[in-house]
């Protein structure tokens, strides 16, 4: 459904120094510096499949969604999604994708959602009488009975996002492309934001890339993640597959009978993430789990000891500070 090969974006920034003269310069002698976005970006998504799509801010994650959207030309490479290509913006190609943007709206601030919706109908040709019934099924799914006839100022944050959504979906894109669609939103309007992403997968199939800096977001709807990190993709795989690739060791926390203030003495039996007290956690790497265990047994007094996987948010925000895998001392 979606396909990406060497995908790059490079904007050309001028430069230009401060004051009156450099003013002058930058007028009669511009210069420029280029900046590339996104780098010789390559993955395929099946249709019906949903993926999560990670970075950091300025990783090149929107910019890759436009152009996935035909909204700005790539540099370099092939983009093909439900078989267009999407800057030539061609009318079929509009019908089958949709993109939503957490920190952006479509329906009119001051006029109920239902007006807009009525607008968007119209853009789209849609029938009235398919109009009814996708609008009754989407209210339904996004429990927004009685909402709509209300001033989209009058709606709170968590409906505002709803209606958007079903704004988005209301000519049944078959690509959702979805920047944020959380953001902002209270733990319980997210958790009804993804029950409802799930449910709309399931019941038309539809393909989604999602982005979301809540990690709740994407363990809890993708199996599959992509990680992009500096413009570069440096990731694409399971989630499952992230702890073998970036974080090869375990997190071993034991609780000390009593404190050690010699870290070099502990320091031995991995790289020391925390200490807090007589508790303390290492970083084990995964061969020698089973040697460190057994010699913290033996030569320390312990209260507790559990072996964990390190949290998928800890990895992947190691990943985006180091931008490769976690290396050991």
């Amino acid at each position: 459904m979606v396909t990406v090969e060497g995908l790059s974006k490079i904007y050309n920034i001028a430069i230009k120094e401060a004051g009156l003269i450099g003013t002058i310069r930058h007028f009669w002698h511009r210069q420029y510096r280029s900046i590339a976005a996104v780098k010789d970006v390559s993955f395929a998504i099946e249709s019906g499949e949903m993926v999560g799509f990670l970075g950091a801010n300025g990783a090149g994650k929107t910019t890759t969604l436009k152009m996935l959207t035909g909204l700005i030309h790539p540099s370099a490479g092939a983009i093909k999604v439900a078989g267009h290509i999407p800057f030539r913006r061609d009318r079929d190609f509009l019908q089958k994708i949709t993109l939503v943007m957490g920190q952006k709206q479509q329906l009119i601030w001051d006029l109920p959602a239902l007006d807009s919706l009525k607008m968007n109908a119209a853009v789209y040709d849609i029938p009235d009488k398919v109009f009814k019934h996708r609008l009754g099924e989407l209210t339904e799914m996004l429990a927004l009975e009685g909402k709509l006839s209300q001033p989209m100022r009058k709606l709170s944050l968590g409906e505002r996002m709803k209606a958007e959504l079903l704004a988005a979906l209301l000519h049944q894109p078959q690509v959702l492309f979805l920047d944020e669609p959380t953001l902002g939103l209270d733990v319980n309007a997210q958790a009804s934001v993804r029950e409802f992403l799930r449910e709309y997968n399931d019941r038309y199939k539809a393909t989604i890339l999602l982005t979301s800096h809540y990690m709740a977001d994407i363990t809890a709807l993708c199996k599959r993640v992509l990680l992009i990190h500096q413009g570069g993709l440096i990731y694409d795989g399971s989630l499952e597959g992230l702890h073998n690739d970036f974080a090869p060791y375990r997190e071993v926390r034991v609780e000390l009978a009593q404190s050690i203030s010699d870290r070099d003495r502990l320091q031995k039996y991995g790289q020391i993430s925390q200490i807090d007290g007589q508790a303390i956690c290492f970083l084990v790497p995964r061969e020698n789990l089973t040697r460190v265990v057994s010699q913290i047994l033996a030569e320390l007094e312990i209260l507790d000891l559990s072996v964990n996987e390190p949290a998928i948010e800890e990895v992947i925000g190691r990943v985006f500070r180091q931008g490769s895998t976690i290396h050991f001392d």
